[in-house]
């Protein structure tokens, strides 16, 4: 949602000053450490500024609310609609945008980078100087004409980053303390319980290589090229 948006642009201002901010920007998000980013945003967000949540995955009185629902999933946010209570799915949601913004973070320079190269290069096309010469708006330009066709290396990017997410949010979760997979594998490994971290381990490698083929299927749906 935000590198991908932002690596548009930056192709689009190529090489002036908006540009340059950007890729700093990348360069800052990919080299900053996962825990060291959660814990500045706490620091600003939650102690400094008091606007967001400091740690867990809601507070005391809806988790023992949650914790209550028939059939509950364990998952807040699916529990916390299911109630209809906008007290509930409020509070929920607030906790979780500082893990959320910290593990997305994590992949968002990546993204940035990757579409401006590759934006970059299918602005320089032909078929975009026919279409700009034909009169196409330049907002419809950027979107469909140029960027299309860059979006299948980015798609296949996506698939390898879910392992690295999944990767971060042991420390995310660790960070905020929110008990989730990853906050699980690391208590399992402190307590060296290795049956339970082969059943996590096991269960990320399942996802990454679902996620993998679900990727390989939309490469092929929007590029044909792919399909043979």
């Amino acid at each position: 949602m935000l590198g991908i948006p932002l690596g548009m642009l930056a192709a689009y201002v190529r090489d002036k000053w908006p540009d340059v901010l950007f890729r700093a920007l990348a360069i800052l998000t990919y080299a900053t450490p996962v825990f060291f980013g959660g814990l500045l945003l706490k620091l600003v967000f939650s102690v400094w500024l008091g606007w967001l949540p400091l740690s867990d995955r809601a507070s005391t009185r809806v988790e023992l609310v949650l914790d209550r629902i028939p059939g509950a999933t364990g998952i807040y946010i699916i529990d916390a609609l299911r109630t209809g209570n906008a007290e509930i799915i409020t509070d929920v949601l607030l906790h979780a945008v500082l893990p959320a913004l910290t593990l997305g973070l994590l992949t968002a320079g990546i993204f940035l980078r990757l579409v401006r190269a590759n934006m970059i290069g299918s602005l320089g096309s032909e078929y975009v100087d026919a279409a700009r010469s034909r009169g196409v708006r330049e907002a419809r330009l950027v979107r469909t004409q140029a960027f299309r066709p860059a979006l299948v290396p980015i798609i296949t990017v996506m698939g390898l980053q879910i392992a690295m997410l999944l990767g971060g949010s042991v420390l995310t979760e660790t960070t905020f303390g929110w008990r989730g997979l990853g906050f699980e594998l690391n208590q399992y490994l402190s307590a060296r319980d290795f049956v339970a971290v082969q059943g996590i381990v096991a269960m990320l490698a399942v996802i990454v290589a679902v996620t993998n083929f679900v990727v390989d299927v939309v490469a092929a749906l929007i590029d044909p090229r792919v399909r043979f």
